[in-house]
């Protein structure tokens, strides 16, 4: 009995004896699905195109975006362009008629009302007395009558007749002669178009005064200096 014990325990040491003697060795593996890795595969190239079709699509709208601005700069300049053009032929036109039928000196000598004189002053003064004696008699406030005469109508055509012929007498700026030059034609064409809807004297006088000062608002910049 004492045998057999003693061989059963000699048989388990062997075996533990084996056991512990064998290396253990543990390998932690994934499994490998060739159907996931393709799907990895193509979902890389699926984005690399999509990248690249962004790019293009980003290049081509750049480019859009840069024509659209190059032919609305070359619209901008040419419609720029026009209205100097426009602006030089209406001067010259306006300068011709208004040479000719102008009020002008009789002789080509220089013209001796330059600034500082006192000619240039007197003329000055001249024009600006002659449109508020204008004034006054659009208004009736001087020789009052009830009915239409030559003192308010002369008093319509003040500006035109004394006024602008005054200030185009001295040796103003190219500017100044250019605001009466347009004001000898525009004014007859508010004195004659006016009447045809409001017969009124004051209003007729008002509306040229109002052109004179506007006039002379654009040509000598008073806008842009004040702002």
């Amino acid at each position: 009995m004492n045998a057999l014990l003693s061989s059963s325990t000699s048989l388990c040491n062997s075996h533990i004896l084996k056991l512990t003697s064998k290396p253990t060795s543990f390998r932690l593996s994934l499994p490998c699905n060739t159907n996931t890795t393709q799907y990895l595969g193509c979902d890389s190239l699926s984005l690399r195109r999509r990248a690249s079709n962004n790019a293009n699509e980003v290049d081509t709208q750049t480019t859009k975006e840069d024509q659209a601005t190059e032919t609305s700069n070359q619209v901008s300049s040419s419609s720029s362009a026009a209205p100097p053009a426009l602006d030089k032929d209406l001067k010259k036109v306006v300068q011709k008629t208004a040479a000719t039928f102008a009020p002008r000196a009789s002789t080509a000598t220089k013209n001796p009302a330059v600034p500082g004189t006192t000619l240039y002053t007197v003329f000055e003064v001249q024009g600006y007395v002659c449109m508020l004696l204008g004034g006054a008699l659009s208004f009736n406030l001087i020789f009052p009558s009830n009915d239409p005469d030559i003192w308010r109508l002369m008093g319509m055509w003040s500006i035109w007749m004394f006024t602008i012929p005054s200030l185009r007498a001295r040796d103003c700026s190219k500017n100044e002669k250019e605001a009466l030059n347009y004001l000898f034609l525009l004014v007859p064409l508010l004195n004659v178009t006016i009447p045809f809807f409001w017969k009124s004297f004051a209003v007729v006088w008002s509306a040229d005064t109002i052109a004179f000062f506007g006039m002379y608002a654009w040509k000598l910049g008073w806008l842009q200096k004040t702002e």
